[in-house]
């Protein structure tokens, strides 16, 4: 009951994408148009005899040498907590960084839905959620995803608290701020 790479052409023949079939290395090879990412790639591989699905955006960055590669591991880190199913892997050996969605199949065949989900998937969470943050990161050194955080945070923290409650922390931390406590 394997998924064979037959299979998975017929769900990119439904979408009417063009791809390319690559038998020797189990895998299927093509690519989408984005706006957060220059060439996206994707690289729909099957392991195992068909029994392991992995569907993998290669080469998104490439940071052997950069001087924000911390932070920016930092936040590949937050965004693995943050979204369902995505996994970020780094390639020490040349910089390259990429996003993955991978399934073990085992005795049960792929079905159409499945697939669609990961596609979909993580190409809006690539393109859509994590490219935007990812650059900026590499431009300015910050996460931005952390002023986004806080925003929640505080909004959390307004619908449990009652009226004036954030007032009253807000005179707090300036308070604080003013004795030179952090």
């Amino acid at each position: 009951m394997a998924t064979t790479l037959e299979q998975i052409a017929r769900y990119l023949d439904e979408r009417k994408w063009t791809y390319e079939v690559d038998s020797e290395n189990d895998r299927i090879i093509t690519g989408v148009r984005a706006e957060n990412v220059e060439r996206f790639l994707l690289a729909i591989a099957l392991r195992e005899d068909g029994e392991y699905f992995s569907l993998a955006a290669p080469q998104l960055l490439n940071v052997r040498e950069h001087i924000y590669k911390g932070v920016l591991f930092q936040t590949l880190l937050a965004l693995s907590w943050q979204v369902k199913m995505v996994r970020w892997e780094y390639n020490p050996m040349d910089g390259e960084i990429r996003a993955a969605i991978e399934l073990p199949l085992e005795d049960n065949t792929l079905t159409q839905r499945q697939f669609e989900r990961c596609l979909d998937g993580l190409i809006y969470l690539v393109d859509s959620v994590a490219m935007p943050r990812l650059l900026a990161v590499l431009e300015t050194g910050t996460d931005p995803g952390e002023a986004e955080l806080g925003e929640r945070l505080l909004l959390a923290l307004q619908e449990m608290w009652p009226a004036g409650a954030l007032t009253h922390l807000e005179k707090a931390l300036a308070a604080r701020k003013q004795r030179g406590v952090r």
